[in-house]
């Protein structure tokens, strides 16, 4: 048996991909803010300068100037929602892309009775640092059959439509994931028209529009709890990742002009491994894996870097692990057998949760136990 551990730790290292060389430059978390309650999801409005909106796990989005916290929070949507399980809570926000103007944001939460929630409010006419309460208006709502995977993710594509991810619902292979079945919500990304919209409008190029039975608002299918996704900036392409069952993370990427309709396999496929197994065909597979043999447990979608500070990292996508705290890098391959390979930047002791793109392309992250950070050059 030691033999053969030996042996296999030796095929994993040289089977391990070769570091991106242009990632060698030192990269440092500062510090913004500390003290929240599990910062899930961090927003700069247009409109305010130095200002950061932080949404915390319990219900609220706190408002942070100048790396202060102020006493009174943006949005208190404390007694709508759950934290009876872990995983249940105030999970996503973002801000419209014509915040600056409408003040208009959105908020996706778990209710008491484990139903999840799309909802917009809009910032008080009076006080631009608070949400006027009455302006609170239901989107959408989807009951879930366990207390477990609630995605939460919530983005504008840069054609201007909200995008929305849903965990399966399964809490283990004993129970049945809906991944695959396009006549249920979960599972999925769906894609919204919200612009003038009391509500929202099904855009008339989604994928299952004329499918029979099929939910209109699906995006995409296949997905376990996909946990962050964003859009590149500079190219429109869509980086999703997605949080393995027992073995394997996953990111997947959707080339722009993104197009509806992809399915990545979940529950057929853990990563590009069969799970339950079965055809392939018809299926979009990762770009990039990694499994669990090193501590790592659980994907953290980020951002590919537009931003100024780190020229090292211009167009490499950066990404984390929740059980380790490590943060990678990658990059779409430039060998011939396309391969793309996962480079360690920094191995921390946080419990990172979720990434943050500012106007300016600079990458923020969140960390369980309170604190919000920015990435820069230099050292630890």
């Amino acid at each position: 048996m030691r033999r053969l551990l030996i042996l296999t730790t030796l095929i994993t290292a040289l089977l391990a991909p070769a570091p991106l060389h242009a990632e060698s430059a030192p990269l440092r978390l500062i510090l913004v803010a500390n003290g929240f309650l599990y910062p899930l999801a961090v927003a700069f409005p247009p409109n305010l300068p130095a200002t950061l909106f932080v949404t915390t796990l319990n219900g609220y989005v706190w408002v942070v100037q100048d790396g202060n916290i102020l006493p009174t929070p943006f949005l208190n949507i404390k007694k709508q929602i759950t934290m009876g399980v872990f995983g249940q809570g105030l999970l996503g926000m973002v801000l419209d892309p014509a915040y600056a103007e409408n003040g208009l944001l959105y908020v996706t939460y778990v209710t008491p009775d484990s139903t999840v929630v799309l909802e917009r409010y809009q910032a008080s006419a009076a006080n631009p640092l608070t949400a006027d309460p009455a302006s609170r208006v239901r989107l959408m709502t989807i009951p879930h059959p366990t207390d477990f995977h609630y995605g939460g993710q919530l983005a504008f594509s840069p054609d201007g439509y909200l995008y929305w991810s849903m965990g399966d619902g399964a809490q283990s292979k004993l129970i049945h994931s809906p991944a695959q079945d396009v006549s249920a919500y979960l599972g999925s990304i769906f894609r919204l028209d919200v612009r003038g919209q009391q509500t929202y409008r099904i855009p008339p190029d989604n994928p299952y529009v004329n499918t029979p039975n099929a939910k209109p608002e699906i995006w995409a299918k296949g997905l376990r709890n996909p946990w962050r996704f964003s859009f590149d900036r500079a190219t429109g392409d869509m980086y999703i990742a997605d949080v393995g069952e027992a073995a394997i993370e996953e990111l997947n990427v959707l080339d722009a002009p993104v197009k509806g309709g992809a399915n990545f396999g979940w529950n057929r496929y853990e990563g590009d491994r069969p799970y339950l197994g079965g055809d392939r065909a018809g299926l979009t597979f990762p770009v990039l894996t990694y499994t669990h043999d090193q501590g790592d447990c659980n994907i953290v979608g980020g951002y590919v870097y537009r931003g100024h500070a780190l020229t090292d990292l211009i167009g490499a996508y950066l990404f984390a692990d929740y059980c380790t705290g490590r943060i990678w890098s990658t990059r779409r391959p430039t060998t011939t057998d396309g391969t793309w390979q996962r480079t360690l930047l920094l191995d921390t002791d946080l419990t990172i949760v979720t990434f943050a793109e500012d106007p300016d392309g600079e990458l923020y992250l969140a960390e369980g136990k309170g604190g919000v950070y920015r990435l820069e050059a230099g050292s630890q």
